[in-house]
């Protein structure tokens, strides 16, 4: 394991505690039977009823157990340990199979074998990985011919802006060929919080090396869609639609910048 991988790794592990006990979470409404899925991809992905699915980086597995109430035969994967104890755990509680895997992405055909109908993949989880060429491989090799990878996630564009200001002012790289290191005591999802690992370690992807990691890999690009809205509150003066989408409370800057994106990638038959 790297230095990088082992300090995201530990900031992660630590997360994973404060992320369940959070707010933004929501994790007692889930286990009522609150979906954590937006209306963004459960449209967009469809039906999947019957039909396998892997969800690459799931973290404790919400999103994953959602696609399981709706019918799919879920594996989830991510590399913390505390987060896929947590998501087996979840799993037991509600009532909802699901085969969670402890794995780094990079080295999940070591240990997880079979293809699925669909890969999946959500919100704020490829930045944490130094290389998408890989990735993009991995992802068609679990696809089964006619399956199809989709992804909504945030818009590189606007991984390049300050986050701390509302000036929309160029702070980051486009093209991070190295990693950019992030210090903070909080999480996204709980800015407050005291942790013990405070740094973290990512990379912006652009759009080309998102496209071609899968066109690469032998996949169809069918669509790409951008929008106007984040999935967390990512700049100051943020409001959240009852969508559960940020958007900027300023309506003249409200469309300004593609904030996330949908991708959907086909393996051919």
């Amino acid at each position: 394991m790297d230095e990088y991988t082992e300090a995201n790794l530990a900031w992660w592990n630590e997360a994973v505690d404060i992320h369940a006990q959070g707010d933004t979470y929501l994790l007692e409404s889930f286990k009522a039977g609150m979906s954590k899925l937006k209306s963004l991809e459960r449209e967009e992905v469809g039906d999947v009823a019957g039909k396998s699915l892997l969800h690459l980086q799931c973290h404790f597995g919400m999103d994953t157990l959602s696609w399981a109430r709706l019918g799919a035969t879920v594996t989830g994967v991510d590399f913390s340990d505390r987060a896929i104890t947590l998501a087996r755990s979840l799993s037991k509680e509600i009532g909802v199979d699901a085969t969670f895997v402890q794995s780094d992405i990079y080295q999940l055909p070591q240990v997880l074998a079979g293809t699925f109908d669909i890969v999946y993949t959500s919100y704020g989880a490829i930045g944490w990985l130094p290389d998408l060429f890989p990735w993009g491989k991995i992802i068609a090799d679990y696809l089964k011919p006619g399956g199809f990878f989709y992804i909504a996630e945030a818009h590189p564009f606007m991984w390049t802006l300050d986050e701390k200001s509302t000036d929309f002012q160029v702070t980051y790289p486009y093209f991070s060929l190295e990693p950019i290191k992030s210090e903070e005591e909080g999480t996204y999802a709980d800015r407050s919080a005291k942790k013990t690992h405070t740094v973290t370690y990512g990379w912006n992807h652009s759009l080309s090396e998102i496209f071609m990691s899968l066109i690469s890999a032998g996949l169809k690009i069918e669509f790409f869609h951008e929008f106007p809205f984040c999935g967390w509150e990512n700049f100051p003066e943020m409001v959240k639609g009852e969508d559960r989408f940020f958007r900027m409370k300023d309506p003249q800057k409200e469309n300004m910048m593609p904030m996330t994106f949908s991708l959907k990638a086909t393996k051919p038959l």
